[in-house]
Formats: structure tokens, sequence, C-alpha cells
């Protein structure tokens, strides 16, 4: 979606908008996240590989993602341990990473929210769940 970065969903007055057909393609079983496989990688490199795995996001991503994310960081690693890095490779490892939403603005345009909660949050979503489920109160 070209233009600004879109409001939250919480932030948004007008919901007026059309609903967009969605292509659905079933598959069985759970991806497997490969190793990144990079030999003396950068620690920023294993960081990042490591940070993505945990992500929101990623939980969408497919085995070519992965391997787009292991390619990005390939670059991205040669980028850092090159004494000229490349402002072209830098340009394009940044389209590739974009390609993967691995930032909150390129979420947003895809309207995909991430919303982290505490151990606690959850603990106190579920009691009143169970409360309000069994008719009683505080």
């Amino acid at each position: 979606m070209p233009g600004p970065v879109p409001k939250r969903d919480s932030e948004r007055i007008r919901r007026n908008l059309p609903e967009v057909p969605t292509d659905t393609v079933v598959m069985v079983g759970p991806v497997e996240i490969p190793e990144l496989g990079i030999p003396n990688a950068h620690p920023m490199i294993v960081d990042f590989y490591e940070s993505l795995k945990r992500s929101g996001q990623s939980k969408y991503y497919e085995d070519s993602d992965w391997q787009l994310a292991r390619m990005a960081l390939y670059f991205a690693n040669k980028l850092l341990n090159d004494e000229k890095p490349s402002s072209m490779m830098l340009q394009q490892v940044n389209s590739m990473l974009s390609d993967l939403l691995v930032a909150e603005g390129q979420r947003r345009r895809v309207r995909l929210e991430i919303e982290r909660q505490t151990a606690q949050q959850n603990v106190v979503q579920m009691s009143d769940y169970f409360r309000n489920r069994l008719g009683g109160s505080a």
C-alpha cells in the first residue's frame, strides 16, 4: 500500500474500507525454521535471526520466507564485515527485510498488528473470561 503508514486500528475512526477477497491455500504441518547457516556470522546477524524467530509476524512465514530472510542476512553479514560497505547492497537488504515485515510501519501497511501481552495480563484476561462465563462477579 503506497502512501504514509496507516494508523493502528485502535486509532482509526473510519472503518468503512471495502473488504478485499483473499485466496487461501491450505498446507498441512508446521513450517520448520532453518538454521541461519552463515559461517562466522556477525553477532548482530545472529541476534537478528533469533529475534525474527520469536517475532509475531514470523507466525505467517512459509519456507520461502525463511529462505528470503537467510539470503537477506547473508548479504547483511557481508555488509557488516566489509571495510567499504556498498550502499546499493544496503538498499537491497533493506528492501528484502521490508518484504518480511520486520518493522511496525511495514506491518501496518498490510494491516498486521502485533499486541504483545505479559503473562500477568494473560492471567487477568483468563480469570475475567471464566468469571463472566460462570456468571459470577468479583
